[in-house]
């Protein structure tokens, strides 16, 4: 593999590629407003929220506040009045869509996912604004965004939920999967969105009690997706009740308090061979596919066997953890990928769907900065690795 993949202008590298490839997925609105879509050649032609979310989160120095502010007002403005339902994308007309799959034909009822990565988005921009900027919009925004919250249907126990007899599309990037029963990934960002409510509840002044609660219910019953034999949690309790590597890596990389985390480290590193490809992971172990879908997706393609970049920066820094040099040859990999052949949404061998994939970039520039800010000394293996 060529040296200049792997050396120290690495990081450098992926910088300017998530640079170029946010700013060249904009599209401005008939009243001004700068959306941000998931790839460059307009193939997904509108906002979606949770693709946006991962952009300000792993790549936020390349959009501007006024810019994130516009779409967030832009998201709202489509949530759905009866019951408070945020996007899951809006076009640049102000159509709202809730669930995946072409406008007038949903897959699945709403996503799950669409309030929580709003409300990342909005916590992130909360901490770059000055503070009386940051009450003004949070007092704006916190009755529609709390609405959105409690409308996703929970189990008795606090577990995100989706019905088998009338499944929703659940995280965006497994849209088209009938995953059902108590769902893992979806709780895990419900989670995550909760503890921001509580975060932002308390600086402003708020009773951040209920969201506590909701946090809290979630790390007590999460257990009960976590399966001994591989060391990973499965992705639902129902329909797919598969272990999901995304799912697995993404809980420990956001911080979620489990006991099994060195199991799921374990995990992670044993199987590596079966989950990565060219440095990009698969949702789940290499020759299954899921149980359920909500539309037919070919095996080997897309979100059922195909690889994305998406995960890579979560896997790679769970590796890190137990062993650089495997987290090395991931990053190392992906990026020799996208210099040779381009930032694509998935792919596999002789597979490659959709170039000019934003979050592919943007996400694996997240781990590894990440990484990098936790172990300077991190890039200098990447080139001993060459």
């Amino acid at each position: 593999m060529l040296k200049e993949v792997c050396d120290m202008k690495s990081l450098q590298y992926m910088k300017d590629l998530a640079h170029r490839l946010v700013r060249g997925c904009t599209k401005i609105t008939p009243s001004g407003v700068t959306l941000f879509t998931p790839d460059g050649v307009a193939s997904y032609d509108a906002l979606w929220l949770r693709d946006f979310a991962y952009m300000v989160e792993y790549a936020g120095d390349t959009i501007t506040d006024s810019e994130i502010e516009g779409c967030v007002r832009f998201a709202i403005g489509g949530r759905r009045p009866e019951d408070g339902w945020m996007p899951d994308r809006i076009y640049a007309d102000g159509l709202a869509v809730y669930a995946a799959g072409e406008v007038g034909k949903p897959v699945g009822l709403a996503n799950l996912d669409n309030t929580p990565f709003l409300t990342f988005i909005i916590y992130e921009l909360l901490n770059r604004v000055n503070e009386s900027k940051a009450r003004d919009l949070f007092e704006e925004w916190v009755p529609d965004l709390s609405r959105g919250l409690l409308a996703i249907p929970r189990s008795k126990d606090g577990l995100v939920y989706s019905n088998p007899e009338h499944p929703h599309s659940p995280y965006g990037f497994t849209d088209t999967v009938a995953k059902t029963g108590e769902l893992m990934m979806e709780s895990v960002l419900l989670w995550r969105a909760c503890r921001m409510m509580a975060q932002m509840c308390a600086r402003f002044g708020k009773s951040a009690q209920l969201w506590e609660e909701a946090a809290q219910s979630v790390e007590a019953a999460l257990d009960a997706l976590y399966d001994a034999e591989s060391g990973l949690f499965l992705a639902a309790t129902e329909d797919c009740r598969q272990v999901d590597i995304w799912g697995s890596a993404y809980l420990l990389y956001v911080g979620f308090p489990t006991r099994h985390e060195e199991q799921v480290l374990a995990g992670l590193r044993r199987r590596v061979d079966d989950y990565v490809f060219e440095g990009q992971i698969r949702h789940l172990f290499k020759g299954e596919y899921w149980q359920r879908l909500l539309i037919d997706v070919p095996r080997e393609t897309y979100q059922n066997g195909a690889y994305w970049a998406t995960a890579t920066g979560w896997i790679a820094w769970c590796l890190h953890r137990t062993d650089p040099a495997a987290a090395a040859r991931v990053l190392r990999d992906v990026l020799h990928y996208f210099r040779q052949e381009g930032s694509f949404e998935c792919v596999n061998t002789g597979y490659q769907k959709l170039g000019s994939f934003v979050v592919s970039a943007t996400n694996v520039l997240g781990g590894l900065r990440r990484i990098l800010a936790e172990d300077p000394g991190f890039e200098a293996l990447m080139e001993e690795e060459a």
